[in-house]
């Protein structure tokens, strides 16, 4: 049997496939990783990938985890769960050990490395500004596993228009040295730069960008008119969406589910909810059916505009459509939710749904609570993120240290400040607990 320990970092629709025992600490923090008691028992791919996902801001104990799953319990790792420890380590900038894991991959036939692990790769290698190292990847290193591509060519130009290094994205492409490879389709290729201009949030250089595409003759498809009415949004303008919306419609372009979302988005921004709610029932009278983003854009204008029981309205529309609400969907009432009781009990709703909070959730919600002075749901939300597995990270701690400051339990807050910093997570300096930044906390 595994310790209780491991069944709290497990996907809860999981945790029934296990047998635990009760003998261990009931606190994550400090606990060891997991050691089999008796006879270890097989997990699934599924499982394990989500246990590894709870140990996100611990790469030691996500690798301890990752090897003991299969030197211990005979588990096959699969290409997804070798990709979500390659993307836990070069979050930490661990890509010695990935590139050590994508060496062990290349001698399992059950686990090769695919698109996506270089996707990771990629992301990782220019969320750390080491734009030179990930064009390296491509250049050099995609030839012996045979993605060399154009598929691996747009996967590294879109990580880097997502991480604001579209500069050396555009040097990439339409550089004087461009060698690279021809891409089918051009199109995709301007989107993706015009939506890392979006990124770094250069409006100007958005709307240049935009005109030069017609210059150039770029033949622009829904995901350009998209991309580029939601740049209007936000910027500030979304009457000038609305305006583009209106020239899809006399040019004949059909509009999917994501050009709608952003619409609706851009219409209840310039003309008010009503107005988006005509849109949203415009749409499902075409046939174009609405997804959870579109319900999600839906309520969270109905909540910011005080209009509670008709986003509960919606919320309950959404189970009946089967249309499956999200961490997002939730995010929308806590952030205009006012009483705390009314927020932990959809909160727990939330989770007895099936619905997973993330890090920024826990963080969202006690800092809601600490701000208004309430300490003790900002311990039934800490308790309920150890309940369910989730390694704090550093804005977590910070948000709880912050609440008990406010509270003047100094000696706590120092307590969690020390196990913050033992963990290697930076931490604020606070003049409460005699922390200053040249001492590292």
């Amino acid at each position: 049997m595994l310790s209780s320990v491991l069944i709290r970092r497990l996907n809860p629709t999981k945790s029934c496939l296990l047998r635990l025992s009760t003998n261990q600490p009931t606190s994550h923090f400090y606990s060891q990783t997991p050691k089999p008691q008796s006879d270890p028992q097989n997990l699934d791919s599924n499982t394990v990938y989500h246990s590894l996902s709870s140990y996100c801001n611990d790469w030691k104990r996500a690798l301890d985890f990752f090897n003991w799953v299969e030197t211990e319990s005979s588990f096959q790792h699969t290409t997804e769960t070798y990709n979500r420890m390659i993307d836990i380590l070069g979050k930490f900038f661990e890509f010695d050990l990935s590139w050590d894991l994508i060496q062990r991959m290349r001698n399992n036939p059950f686990a090769m490395p695919n698109h996506t692990t270089f996707r990771v790769l990629f992301k990782r290698y220019i969320a750390a500004h080491l734009v030179n190292e990930a064009v390296s990847v491509y250049e050099d290193r995609l030839e012996e596993f045979s993605l060399k591509d154009e598929t691996s060519y747009c996967n590294l130009v879109d990580a880097l228009c997502e991480y604001k290094h579209v500069i050396e994205a555009h040097e990439l492409c339409f550089g004087k040295n461009n060698n690279r490879i021809s891409v089918r389709n051009i199109t995709k290729i301007h989107n993706m730069i015009l939506r890392g201009w979006f990124k770094m949030g250069w409006w100007g250089k958005c709307r240049e960008y935009w005109e030069e595409m017609d210059r150039k003759g770029i033949c622009k498809d829904l995901y350009s008119y998209s991309i580029y009415m939601e740049i209007l949004c936000k910027s500030g303008k979304p009457w000038k969406a609305v305006k583009l919306y209106k020239e899809m419609n006399s040019r004949g372009i059909k509009l999917d589910v994501v050009a709608y979302n952003t619409v609706i988005g851009a219409i209840g921004l310039s003309k008010g909810v009503d107005f988006a709610l005509r849109v949203y029932r415009e749409m499902r009278d075409l046939g174009c059916q609405p997804n959870v983003v579109t319900c999600n854009t839906v309520t969270k204008l109905l909540c910011e505009n005080g209009r509670m029981k008709e986003a509960y309205s919606m919320l309950d529309e959404m189970v009946q459509s089967e249309i499956v609400p999200n961490v997002i969907t939730y995010h929308c009432f806590f952030r205009c939710l006012e009483k705390p009781k009314e927020i932990l009990l959809l909160f727990d709703r939330m989770i007895e749904d099936g619905v997973r909070p993330r890090m920024d959730t826990y963080v969202m919600l006690m800092r809601k609570f600490g701000r208004w002075g309430f300490l003790r749901p900002v311990f039934v939300v800490w308790k309920k993120m150890e309940i369910l597995g989730c390694s704090p990270d550093e804005f977590a701690y910070n948000a709880l240290i912050d609440a008990l400051i406010q509270k003047g339990m100094v000696d706590m807050a120092r307590k969690y400040d020390e196990e913050m910093l033992s963990k290697g997570l930076p931490a604020k300096p606070r003049v409460e607990l005699d922390t200053k930044l040249a001492e590292g906390g």
